[in-house]
């Protein structure tokens, strides 16, 4: 390794470092880490090639991202990326959005098997015969799914939404009916929110809803004045701990623009390290999940699928056509 090559592996560790998980990222792991990271970069540039990666996503991941978001910011960017392939590390719904909204370009996830519990809790047939049978008693109503969804969902639905945006958008569809699917969290929170009928789906995000309350009082009991920001994906009972329910790209900016120098980070712990490394002159506790299947994103498969072209996301276009109109309307509407 040349001293150039030894002196960044040395940066990456510290910081790495800041993680809290030397374990981990030992000096010799940091040093693979470098090697990849400069490996990845001259392959997305002869491939051309943009890596977006999701705020979940494995540390290692945002050192060769060229943008790194949530899911509302990743589906915005995807639509308007130059390069010819899209590299997305992500889960495979976000992959597939990508898609969608690129249709000319080619999408790779870089491990396939990178699914989603909450996305998987809903499939397009039940959907439809369950939005079929309300609204035999609610002729109005409109079904509005979060975007962790597959395609096919997306593609029986009215109008997407995110985490950040579900509020505003059931606020802005012409019914007083919604059925929102999959995540009931998430409902019960634009339920609270708006003054519409919220019908929701029974399903959940297996690592938010892991999260329980008693968590959060036990680091308010140890850490008085620090302030607790929560996704709407957690449950309700934990909701009302927090100080902010925000989407990960409102924690980001809640952690920034906000005076206290101590927060509480409840979502997947994968924000919680993107903080540590974009805010370091604050301090962020987790009280959280890991996500296994976002965590299945290396940087060996990320570096293969450029390499091999392997895991190209593939859609039926019909599919995708009518997926893109229900997010093209989340898009024009929140």
């Amino acid at each position: 390794m040349s001293t150039a090559d030894a002196n960044a592996a040395n940066q990456l560790f510290d910081r790495f470092r800041t993680l809290g998980q030397e374990d981990v990222y030992s000096e010799e792991s940091c040093q693979r880490i470098e090697e990849l990271v400069a490996e990845i970069k001259v392959l997305k540039r002869d491939e051309n090639a943009v890596i977006l990666a999701h705020n979940y996503q494995r540390p290692e991941i945002f050192e060769v991202a060229d943008f790194v978001g949530d899911s509302l910011e990743l589906a915005r960017r995807g639509r308007e990326v130059g390069e010819d392939t899209i590299v997305l590390c992500g889960v495979h719904f976000m992959a597939e959005t990508a898609k969608i909204l690129a249709p000319d370009k080619r999408v790779l996830i870089p491990d396939a098997r990178a699914g989603c519990s909450l996305a998987d809790s809903v499939d397009a047939d039940a959907l439809v015969a369950r939005r079929d049978e309300l609204r035999r008693a609610f002729p109005d109503l409109l079904v509005v799914s979060y975007v962790n969804t597959t395609a096919a969902v997306k593609a029986v639905t009215d109008v997407c939404c995110t985490s950040s945006n579900a509020v505003k958008i059931v606020k802005a569809v012409d019914a007083d009916n919604i059925l929102f699917v999959p995540d009931r969290n998430l409902a019960a929170y634009v339920a609270q929110n708006t003054t519409k009928n919220v019908i929701a789906w029974d399903g959940d995000c297996y690592v938010h809803h892991q999260i329980r309350p008693d968590v959060i009082r036990k680091v308010r009991d140890a850490r008085p004045g620090i302030r607790v920001v929560a996704h709407p994906e957690c449950r309700a009972d934990v909701l009302a701990e927090a100080d902010a329910v925000l989407s990960t790209a409102g924690m980001i900016r809640y952690a920034r623009d906000t005076d206290a120098p101590e927060f509480l980070v409840v979502t997947e712990c994968g924000l919680s390290d993107r903080l540590l490394m974009e805010v370091p002159e604050k301090r962020f506790y987790k009280a959280c999940q890991l996500c296994h299947y976002m965590k299945m994103i290396t940087l060996e498969a990320t570096r293969d699928a450029l390499v091999e072209g392997r895991d190209e996301v593939v859609l039926d276009r019909n599919v995708s056509d009518r997926a893109r109109a229900s997010l093209e309307r989340m898009i024009a509407l929140g």
